[in-house]
C-alpha cells in the first residue's frame, strides 16, 4: 500500500487500503468533494473509472450525493452500539440501497500499441460509481477480519481511518511521514523541554 503524505485539501485522495475508507478521508483537512471538478480527480486517482475515463457528463449533484455516501460509511463505522439505533438503521438502508445500483461495466479494447486496456462499455452513471464504493463498504463492514483491521490515526487532531495491514498490526498513524513525524517531533520538543529544566 502506498502512502501519500499530508495532502493538501486540493489533492484528489488518501490510500486508506479501501475506497470507502478513501471516501472518508477526502473530508479532511478540508472539504475536498465541495465541486464536481474535485469529484473527477478522486473518482479518477481512487480507480473508480479506468485511467483516462471521460467524466465531463458529472453535474452538480454528484457531489452532494457522495458526501451522501460517505456520511452514511462515517455512521456505519464509528456508530457501534448506539444508544438510538435510528441514524445506524438508517445508514445501514441508504448504504443498502447505493449498492443495489449496477456498477460500471468494464471491457477489454486494443489499445494504441495493441495491448489489451481497460475501458468502460459507457459513460459512468453517478449511482454506478457509488455502488462501487457503497458495495466495498458493505464488504469491509461484514467481513470481521478486515474491519477489525480498520484504525483511527492516533495522530494529534486526525480523524483519517485506514485498514492496517502492517505485520503484527502495530501502525499508529495514518502517515508515518505526517502525523508520525509530527508525534516524533512533539516527543522530542518534550524530551528537550525536560532536559532543559
Amino acid at each position: 500500500m502506498t502512502l501519500s503524505t499530508a495532502p493538501a485539501p486540493n489533492e484528489p485522495r488518501f490510500d486508506a487500503g479501501r475506497i470507502c475508507l478513501d471516501l472518508l478521508a477526502t473530508a479532511h483537512p478540508a472539504e475536498r468533494l465541495d465541486a464536481v471538478e474535485p469529484l473527477r480527480a478522486w473518482i479518477a486517482a481512487a480507480g473508480l473509472v479506468p485511467p483516462g475515463t471521460p467524466l465531463g457528463h458529472a453535474d452538480a449533484s454528484w457531489p452532494a450525493r457522495f458526501r451522501e455516501l460517505r456520511a452514511d460509511v462515517q455512521q456505519l463505522l464509528r456508530g457501534r452500539g448506539p444508544a438510538d439505533r435510528r441514524p445506524y438503521d438508517r445508514a445501514l438502508g441508504r448504504l443498502n440501497e447505493a449498492a443495489r445500483a449496477a456498477p460500471p461495466a468494464p471491457r477489454a479494447v486494443r489499445g494504441a500499441d495493441g495491448a489489451l486496456v481497460r475501458e468502460l462499455a459507457r459513460a459512468p452513471e453517478c449511482a454506478g460509481l457509488l455502488a462501487l464504493v457503497a458495495r466495498d463498504a458493505v464488504e469491509l463492514l461484514t467481513d470481521p477480519v478486515a474491519r477489525a483491521a480498520v484504525r483511527e490515526c492516533e495522530g494529534d487532531n486526525c480523524p483519517l481511518v485506514y485498514l492496517d495491514t502492517s505485520r503484527g498490526h502495530r501502525r499508529r498513524w495514518c502517515s508515518s511521514e505526517v502525523c508520525g513525524n509530527r508525534e516524533r517531533v512533539a516527543r522530542h520538543r518534550r524530551r528537550a523541554a525536560l532536559a532543559r529544566t
